[in-house]
């Protein structure tokens, strides 16, 4: 079956204008002005007036076998359903553990991962979790990455937070250089994912590891940026010195009180401080706990981050004036250049068929192809989990 999507405004992230895509063998055969096919070949037609053609979202912070657990083990907080990533327009999504790296495990979050798989949704995983030493499935960061084919890196490894194990820069040199080693190996980009708490100093703790060290400071992909004022000015920092910044759009009202910058208004405040738009991303932490403590670190509530809070951010960064094609950006060709994901994140030829439309004024998830598999049309998902 091949399927034809005819007149569509394709940003792909950048503004290609009215274009045909032709979708079929799970990647995009061709894109032009008019595409005219002959024969007898099965063809699925699909109208694109009034609707926008972009890549499927890439999600890279997902806790998609669940987290939390801060209030005790009643706060345990649900793992992720396929339909809360594809009715959101997410078509890749990178699970990770996080302060439960106990009672939540890499066999479980792997075997997530290949559900995810099975079902249609791009999915990779982080070995690890906050605490440092971390935990891998094989001997060290370095076999993980390089043996295990959806490992992309290490994390999200936390610092500056009251529930890190506090690593010191050595550490993290030595987690990174693991990472890196087994991303060189195995042709991979072997991130470390940093989970940043509130204190401010975190990003000058990744400084320093790269100070101290020959590794780059792209080794070191920092979320949570916009999590206070103070973190936030730091990222600004981070951010001009060609470092990657990752905003995270799971928030609450508890949390925005506190000092959280929301998503939208971080990243036209990044773009305004002249970070460069290819180095931010954003990210869901979709199914983590949002805790609340009070000043001494006493658990006062939590709430559950939703993927759905993705493409919120995108639709709000739009209005408060973030062109569509930074925006986008954000959550395609950034993150998978990140992650070293060469084969998606943007339309184009030869490309994997990760293939979004949405309608042109409110921006609303009207049809989704993952691998050119079909997981949404006319804004209802076609395809669900078993149970």
């Amino acid at each position: 079956m091949l399927t034809l999507i005819r007149n569509v405004e394709v940003f792909a992230p950048e503004p290609m204008g009215r274009q045909d895509l032709l979708l079929a063998n799970g990647q995009i055969e061709a894109m032009a002005p008019q595409i005219r096919l002959t024969g007898s070949v099965p063809l699925e037609t699909v109208e694109g007036n009034g609707l926008i053609a972009c890549p499927g979202f890439i999600d890279s912070l997902v806790h998609i076998t669940g987290g939390g657990g801060e209030g005790g083990f009643h706060t345990r907080t649900p793992a992720m359903a396929l339909t809360e990533a594809t009715l959101a327009g997410v078509s890749t999504v990178v699970g990770a553990l996080g302060t439960d790296a106990i009672s939540r495990t890499l066999p479980d979050l792997i075997a997530k991962c290949y559900a995810l798989r099975q079902l249609g949704l791009g999915c990779f995983f982080y070995t690890g979790g906050y605490q440092v030493p971390v935990r891998t499935l094989l001997a060290d960061v370095s076999e993980d990455v390089m043996l295990l084919e959806p490992c992309l890196g290490v994390g999200e490894v936390a610092i500056a937070d009251h529930r890190s194990s506090h690593p010191s820069p050595q550490e993290l040199i030595r987690l990174a250089s693991q990472a890196r080693t087994g991303g060189l190996l195995s042709g991979k980009a072997g991130v470390v994912s940093i989970h940043l708490g509130d204190d401010p100093t975190g990003l000058e703790w990744l400084r320093q590891s790269v100070a101290q060290s020959n590794l780059p400071l792209s080794q070191f992909y920092p979320t949570h940026v916009n999590r206070t004022e103070a973190v936030f000015q730091s990222a600004i920092e981070f951010g001009l010195a060609d470092g990657w910044l990752d905003i995270t759009a799971s928030t609450t009202p508890e949390l925005l009180a506190q000092g959280e910058v929301a998503a939208a208004e971080a990243l036209r405040r990044l773009l305004s401080a002249g970070v460069s738009p290819s180095r931010v991303t954003l990210s869901s932490d979709g199914n983590a706990s949002l805790p609340s403590f009070d000043a001494d670190g006493r658990y006062q509530g939590l709430q559950v981050g939703r993927v759905a809070s993705l493409h919120q951010a995108v639709v709000a960064a739009h209005e408060l004036g973030v062109p569509l094609e930074q925006v986008l950006a954000c959550v395609s060709r950034n993150p998978a250049t990140v992650l070293g994901l060469a084969d998606r994140g943007r339309l184009a030829p030869g490309l994997r068929a990760d293939l979004l439309l949405l309608e042109r004024d409110s921006l609303a998830v009207q049809a989704l192809w993952c691998g050119g598999k079909a997981m949404v049309q006319q804004g209802r998902a076609l395809v669900t989990e078993p149970f």
